[in-house]
């Protein structure tokens, strides 16, 4: 268990999240140079460190809320420092889910913090809970799709490429199915059996909807064409969205 000696160590910000939010600044900066391998390298930079760094704002978010109904261990365990690597397990915490991203542009979650449930003050916490990651990524979304008005194109570009896996990953973890947060929001009022009957499932249930999205292309077409819909909702911009996916995909092209 950490120390209890001193709460700030258990709560600054981390060296490694700061370093990721660097390296996203260090990519915005690349774009604006005028060279071709310049922008792809700060592309691609914006995209892998920006998705980190949500990760790492989505899993913060979870540990946050819990904390706040009644969770005493999030702040021990290190959760409230946005330390990637005390979100469960580095692999799956950080490893998977940029594969996923770079294999087929999925936002899949890794691992999750772990929320000591019986200590939380009711079920509507557990729901809030599991509900507080998604909404972050929402909000990120609309946080840059209303900064790339401002910026020059190449960098809007990676900005809402970004913007738009934001909410492939608020949608993608929204469902209802075992493993992701959308099913976490629904887990207290199911009933015990429900609980015991699916758990031996849970931790292979996002890998497998990842090779359905992967597969079969009806189902990533009807994921993209209703986040694309959200997208244009928070008021993103398509068009530059798809430049940036195709740069950030340069070995496609």
């Amino acid at each position: 268990m950490a120390s209890l000696r001193s709460g700030g160590s258990l709560t600054r910000t981390s060296p490694i999240f700061l370093g990721l939010l660097a390296a996203t600044v260090a990519g915005c900066v690349l774009t604006l140079v005028s060279s071709e391998i310049a922008i792809t390298a700060g592309v691609v930079m914006i995209i892998l460190a920006g998705w980190c760094v949500s990760l790492c704002l989505h899993e913060f978010a979870h540990a946050l809320t819990a904390h706040r109904c009644g969770d005493p261990w999030v702040k021990a365990r290190g959760y409230l420092t946005l330390d990637i690597t005390k979100y469960a397990n580095p692999g799956l915490t950080f490893v998977l889910p940029v594969l996923f991203l770079l294999i087929g542009g999925i936002p899949l979650p890794g691992g999750a913090v772990y929320i000591a449930r019986g200590t939380l003050r009711a079920r509507w916490a557990m729901s809030l809970v599991s509900l507080a990651g998604p909404l972050v990524n929402l909000v990120l979304a609309v946080l840059l799709a209303l900064v790339v008005p401002l910026v020059p194109v190449y960098l809007g570009a990676g900005l809402s490429f970004l913007a738009l896996i934001q909410v492939l990953a608020f949608v993608l973890n929204i469902l209802p199915i075992p493993g992701l947060d959308g099913w976490g929001v629904l887990d207290p009022y199911l009933s015990e059996h429900t609980r015991q009957r699916v758990a031996p499932f849970t931790p292979y249930a996002p890998l497998l909807l990842f090779v359905v999205l992967l597969l079969f292309s009806p189902a990533a077409q009807a994921l993209f064409g209703f986040a694309s819909f959200v997208y244009s909702g928070t008021g993103g911009d398509l068009a530059l969205a798809e430049a940036g996916r195709s740069i950030f995909f340069f070995w496609q092209r």
